[in-house]
């Protein structure tokens, strides 16, 4: 008799079948050798499995990404306290109400940054408008740390630009929810610092840094120097906000202790407004 099974009928016994096969029979998952070794959380913790999580971390993010067209991506990092212009002007009236000199303080630097958080949500518009309606190889996708701040206004504008965009967040214990513009079938959390900075790196073909604290400097330094020892292809690095990252680092300081090469000021651009950030992007790929 013919056979009606597809070829590519899947002839694993289901797990997930099995696992709710022993629930449903009131058999608990009590953690002791009969349990399933995927379905052992406390196994999966151990010190010796942390190679299996480290190819979890890598494989889950990969392959959702590619079942979503996601190839290439802008990553965008920044600062996660900054605020939108009219959250900081909310912050500010609250802080002078309640009277606490050092809560205005940092309410007024919030608002003095907020630029910054609207600037980032207008670049993260304008990737999503030129990708719209392109084929899914030319597309380019907004992908940030997944979090507050800069992370949510580049998100957001993608959003706004009738866009999907990835975030990127990562588990930590003051950690808040990922940012509600973040796709969210293209959310992902991580435990490890590394993997998520590697899934930065998979798919990128630009990075935006705005203006931003330790992590920010961690993650740009991080595609610097891949970029600069050639484990990474060139890629266009934009420092938004020139007045800031100039001030904040003296790049010739190294030049003239002979630590880098005047060559490699060249792996990066300044960039003040939206439009000349996604300008040095397009050049750089004759879009």
């Amino acid at each position: 008799m013919p056979s009606n099974r597809n070829l590519h009928d899947n002839r694993l016994a289901d797990a997930w079948a099995t696992l709710k096969a022993h629930s449903d029979a009131g058999l608990p998952l009590d953690p002791d050798a009969s349990r399933l070794a995927f379905a052992d959380p406390e196994f999966l913790l151990r010190r010796e499995t942390r190679g299996i999580r480290f190819q979890l971390e890598l494989l889950k993010p990969d392959l959702e990404q590619q079942a979503h067209g996601i190839e290439n991506t802008i990553v965008v990092f920044g600062s996660a306290r900054f605020r939108s212009e009219e959250e900081a002007a909310a912050l500010i009236t609250a802080a002078e109400a309640g009277g606490d000199e050092a809560v205005i303080r940092r309410a007024r630097a919030l608002a003095r940054n907020a630029h910054y958080y609207e600037k980032a949500r207008a670049f993260g518009k304008l990737v999503a408008q030129y990708s719209a309606g392109k084929d899914p190889r030319d597309m380019l996708f907004i992908c940030t740390g997944g979090g507050p701040g800069i992370m949510q206004a580049a998100n957001r504008g993608a959003y706004e630009g009738d866009g999907i965009s990835v975030g990127l967040s990562i588990a930590l214990p003051m950690e808040e929810a990922a940012n509600p513009y973040v796709t969210p079938a293209l959310s992902f959390k991580f435990h490890y610092f590394a993997l998520r900075k590697m899934h930065f790196m998979m798919r990128a073909k630009a990075l935006v840094a705005f203006p931003g604290g330790f992590g920010t400097l961690d993650e740009l330094f991080e595609v610097i120097t891949l970029v600069q020892t050639r484990k990474s292809k060139q890629v266009p690095i934009v420092l938004f906000g020139s007045e800031y990252w100039k001030r904040l680092i003296n790049f010739e300081v190294l030049i003239e202790e002979g630590v880098i090469s005047p060559a490699d000021l060249e792996l990066f651009r300044y960039a003040d407004d939206p439009e000349t950030a996604w300008d040095v992007i397009k050049a750089f790929y004759r879009l």
